[in-house]
């Protein structure tokens, strides 16, 4: 809610740098628009999940959701394709368009358990990305942090992750990491000020307390 959000930034406003509106939620929530300026005013950045995204997508409904990020004056985007299967190459034309107006992040992992992808090809997707135009690339975890750069069980793939730090600036990489126990893996592995993604909002404080 507005208040529940006011009390957010009350607590966390100076340990926050991006707010997600995650999956479609934003599109049936109330009072959108009064939350992103809350938001904004206080120097977070907002940005729609990118389920969101591929909802659009899916339906051939691209200048739709352009016209909706124009709408509720968003200046930052998600692109991804872990719901729906885009060309790689047609994905990096939404990033490199959507670049010229907006901060893109762009989304690298598959939500389904049945897909492989192989380190290296995580490498070259993600490095494309950037060149595409994403200010950040995204390693996908899902909420449950038991999908893309973790197993079923919530252990970190570490072979992976150790590809792509090799190859990929840890600066230009948000690890989606929702579980204390994977926090504190990326902060031992890469510092206190790691990327870190798809924190639930009541857990930025104890986050902080890990880093410091």
């Amino acid at each position: 809610s507005v208040n529940e959000c006011k009390e957010f930034i009350s607590m966390n406003s100076q340990y926050t740098d991006i707010v997600k509106l995650g999956f479609g939620t934003s599109m049936i929530s109330n009072n959108v628009k009064e939350k992103i300026k809350i938001y904004q005013e206080s120097n977070i950045q907002v940005y729609l999940g990118g389920t969101l995204f591929e909802a659009f997508i899916i339906r051939d409904m691209y200048k739709e959701y352009k016209r909706l990020l124009l709408d509720w004056r968003i200046n930052m985007c998600e692109v991804s394709d872990g719901s729906i299967s885009i060309p790689h190459s047609k994905k990096c034309e939404y990033i490199k368009d959507l670049s010229k107006d907006y901060i893109v992040l762009s989304e690298v992992g598959s939500k389904d358990e049945e897909a492989q992808i192989e380190s290296q090809e995580w490498v070259t997707l993600m490095k494309q990305e950037l060149d595409a135009g994403s200010w950040k690339v995204i390693a996908e975890a899902r909420e449950g942090g038991n999908i893309g750069i973790f197993n079923n069980t919530g252990e970190i793939k570490s072979e992976l992750v150790e590809t792509i730090i090799k190859s990929v600036p840890n600066e230009k990489v948000i690890w989606e990491s929702p579980k204390k126990s994977q926090q504190s893996w990326f902060i031992n592995l890469l510092g206190s000020n790691v990327n870190l993604g798809n924190i639930n909002y009541n857990d930025v404080i104890p986050l902080e307390t890990l880093r410091i």
